[in-house]
């Protein structure tokens, strides 16, 4: 009797571990699911895509690519493309690389778990499309002053959509920006309108592009506006009051593109007269020596393809002594200047004087209409 009951538990545990870990199984076979994440990758690059599994009982996992084409089936490669290959593949995990991803492998891929029924996870591979050098169009060179100018810079290819910054030297400015699709990435412009100037000649215009995939280093482009512009010619002297026997200089100086040379010297409308004295270097007239027969009216004349222009210097040679004779007397001006002070302190005395006395004066009104005030309230009541 014993032995029987020995024998019937021992049939007891057994089927009850039996069912325990058929229950297991089935717990863990439930549980079985597999685990994906989304992958973004730089157009161009490699793409790692992961499947996990936490509980495996030997069954296979596969990946598949957004047209449902099987890439891998456990280790073994289902599609032929050289850029696929196997990474790792185990019971709990099978990795995959996509090399020299391109804008068409953007898409959903699928990671199977091949239980009863099949158990799948989704991963989003994001591939961000690179923008082309940007290119700078418009640029007339050179440009005239007056002219309109519309500079357009482009750049292709990027996803999403680049941004385009302007700058003229260091500083930014802002453009009229235009997106368009051109299939799975987009063509991005901006352009800039504005009216030519001399200022404008050698001014650098700089296109940059950001964009996530270029990270921190921006693509960029510059050109450099050139502009032709007619002469303005003004003559600087090296003498205020400039005396006979004196060294003296004329300096015509013209700005113009392109530069106008040479600069063409004379004197009351005729040649120089004196070519041993007057000497022309460059843009400068030079006269080594003044005298009372340099006086007249001096022009300078620069040209250029553009236009011309002129420019007028009259020069008077002053006699040293009687420039001696006419110079200011100081202790006039000395004088003129001591009396002039005198005045103005005097006047402030005066002014001061008067506003003292007006406010005293208008105190005392104060004080006597406060009196009168207190006495017209004072007076009795008087009843009828």
């Amino acid at each position: 009797m014993i032995f029987k009951q020995h024998l019937f538990f021992m049939l007891y545990s057994a089927c009850g571990l039996v069912i325990k870990e058929a229950a297991t199984k089935n717990k863990v076979k439930g549980g079985q699911v597999p685990i994906t994440q989304n992958v973004t990758v730089v157009e161009g690059g490699t793409a790692n895509m992961t499947c996990r599994v936490d509980y495996n009982d030997n069954t296979s996992l596969q990946w598949s690519n957004p047209a449902q084409q099987t890439l891998f089936f456990g280790d073994k490669k289902a599609l032929r493309d050289n850029r696929i290959e196997l990474v790792r593949a185990s019971w709990k995990e099978l990795t995959i690389s996509i090399h020299e991803v391109t804008l068409s492998d953007e898409g959903l891929y699928t990671c199977s778990l091949f239980t009863m029924p099949v158990k799948t996870s989704k991963a989003y591979l994001t591939v961000l499309g690179v923008p082309e050098k940007p290119e700078i169009t418009g640029f007339t060179k050179p440009a005239q002053e007056g002219d309109h100018v519309t500079l357009t810079c482009t750049t292709s290819g990027s996803k999403p959509a680049a941004d385009i910054r302007w700058f003229r030297n260091d500083k930014e400015i802002q453009g009229m920006m235009e997106v368009n699709a051109t299939g799975k990435s987009f063509t991005v412009r901006s352009t800039l309108e504005f009216l030519v100037d001399r200022s404008e000649d050698g001014v650098a215009y700089t296109c940059s592009v950001d964009h996530v995939a270029l990270l921190s280093t921006p693509q960029q482009v510059t050109e450099v506006l050139e502009v032709h512009y007619a002469p303005r010619v003004e003559i600087l002297h090296s003498l205020i009051f400039p005396q006979e026997g004196q060294y003296f200089k004329l300096e015509c100086d013209s700005k113009g593109n392109p530069l106008p040379e040479p600069v063409i010297w004379t004197k009351d409308g005729g040649e120089l007269p004196d070519v041993e004295r007057m000497i022309v270097e460059g843009r400068e007239l030079i006269i080594t020596s003044l005298n009372q027969t340099d006086n007249g009216t001096y022009r300078c004349e620069a040209s250029n393809s553009l236009g011309t222009d002129i420019a007028e210097y009259k020069l008077f040679v002053y006699d040293p002594n009687a420039l001696a004779q006419h110079s200011p007397d100081h202790a006039l001006i000395g004088g003129v200047v001591a009396v002039v002070v005198f005045i103005t302190l005097c006047f402030i005395i005066v002014l001061g004087r008067y506003l003292a006395r007006h406010k005293d004066i208008s105190r005392k009104r104060q004080e006597m209409w406060f009196i009168s005030s207190r006495k017209t309230l004072a007076l009795p009541i008087i009843t009828l």
